[in-house]
């Protein structure tokens, strides 16, 4: 779909593209403030649940798992928080947000809590991404 940004490839970065997983690919989400945060985009264009087979679902779900596992042992996480809405971007994509210890607001949600976006640079980025794809094993 040409108005989806997702579809259109114009969202998320191409440079924080982390791993295809086979029904989605995984994307360091550009704002690094919780570190690791990634968000997991399905490829084909659906804005819900229930219009996958239960084959994609299911398929969806363990790539889900698998980067929440990765994420987990990369940044040594103490909680892993998901979350899929679509209401700015619809398009089925899952947000997947270690939470460390030191987390400035433990028991909120990532959205709830007040920060500056935080960019990474060039040499953060990669480090990043190529912890998470040692974990993924990819």
């Amino acid at each position: 779909m040409d108005d989806c940004p997702a579809c259109s490839g114009r969202w998320p970065q191409a440079d924080h593209r982390v791993a295809d997983l086979g029904g989605s690919v995984a994307y360091l989400n550009e704002d690094q403030f919780f570190p690791g945060w990634t968000v997991l985009v399905f490829k084909r264009h659906a804005t819900e649940l229930y219009q996958l087979s239960r084959e994609e679902r299911a398929g969806l779900m363990e790539e889900v798992s698998d980067v929440a596992r990765a994420l987990a042992m990369a940044f040594d996480a103490v909680k892993v928080n998901y979350e899929l809405l679509g209401n700015q971007i619809a398009h089925i994509h899952w947000h997947i947000v270690p939470r460390l210890a030191g987390d400035p607001a433990p028991r909120a949600p990532a959205w709830l809590v007040q920060h500056a976006p935080q960019a990474l640079e060039a040499a953060q980025l990669s480090d990043r991404l190529t912890r998470l794809r040692t974990h993924l094993g990819r």
